[in-house]
């Protein structure tokens, strides 16, 4: 097609060819000419978009709330995408079916994590991770590269326990890489503790090497600088029983 009059189609009949193609082949029409790039990401919620939306996301994703911070199809699709990976995780956990939300089964004495699908090493990256569930004595968000350890035995802050990734205990407020306590975050007198359902944004910056998170629309400041040049992936940590957890992919950060 990419040859001859599939040049020159109208731009409705490329939208309406394009809407049956997969993510793989979508990438791969929009390197053909500024006019097929143009279709394909000129309207972010286009016929092409809300087709894939319809065939790669579940039902529940697109009927609640999950996606409220996702305006676009095309951002919904790259959430889904971004998403936890059902194959770097905790034995102990599952990926619910709406394709977001971790679900942590009652093991006892275990802690266990997940990873998303997809790790950044440049560029600017905001996502948002929300508890379900009591938090019980840890519940740590932030990053990990693909080498951190995502089950180990007892109830410890497992995320930020070693060199390979950096936590925010939601349950104390404090910060934790390499097995130690990097203090306390937010840096405030009587920091509020969080509260269950509450939409956390974590910022990472791999240009500027920092990590970042904000609360509502609060920006709580820099938690980590001088992270390494590497592959770091959104990652959880939790130890309470059918606890869950959603983590939300939105793209590039807004700066304000």
């Amino acid at each position: 097609a990419a040859g001859g009059a599939g040049w020159r189609l109208p731009g409705r009949v490329l939208e309406l060819v394009f809407s049956y193609l997969e993510l793989r082949e979508l990438r791969s029409c929009a390197l053909v000419c500024k006019l097929w790039h143009r279709v394909l990401h000129g309207d972010e919620n286009s016929e092409v978009w809300r087709s894939l939306a319809a065939r790669c996301l579940a039902e529940e994703a697109l009927r609640t709330d999950i996606l409220c911070n996702v305006p676009t199809y095309k951002g919904k699709v790259r959430a889904f995408h971004h998403a936890f990976s059902t194959n770097d995780c905790s034995r102990n956990v599952y990926i619910k079916k709406n394709g977001f939300t971790l679900h942590r089964n009652p093991i006892a004495q275990s802690t266990d994590g997940a990873r998303a699908k997809i790790g950044f090493s440049e560029g600017r990256h905001a996502w948002e991770v929300w508890w379900e569930g009591p938090l019980g004595t840890v519940a740590v968000i932030g990053i990990a590269t693909k080498r951190a350890a995502m089950q180990c035995q007892g109830y410890v802050a497992l995320l930020g326990s070693d060199d390979q990734s950096w936590g925010w205990n939601l349950v104390d407020n404090n910060l934790l890489h390499n097995g130690e306590v990097n203090g306390s975050f937010p840096q405030c007198n009587n920091a509020p503790k969080y509260q269950i359902g509450e939409r956390i944004r974590v910022i990472l910056d791999m240009e500027d090497k920092t990590l970042a998170f904000e609360r509502g629309y609060e920006f709580l400041g820099v938690a980590f600088r001088g992270l390494p040049k590497v592959c770091l992936y959104p990652a959880v940590s939790a130890v309470y029983g059918n606890t869950e957890v959603t983590l939300v992919y939105l793209g590039k950060p807004l700066d304000g």
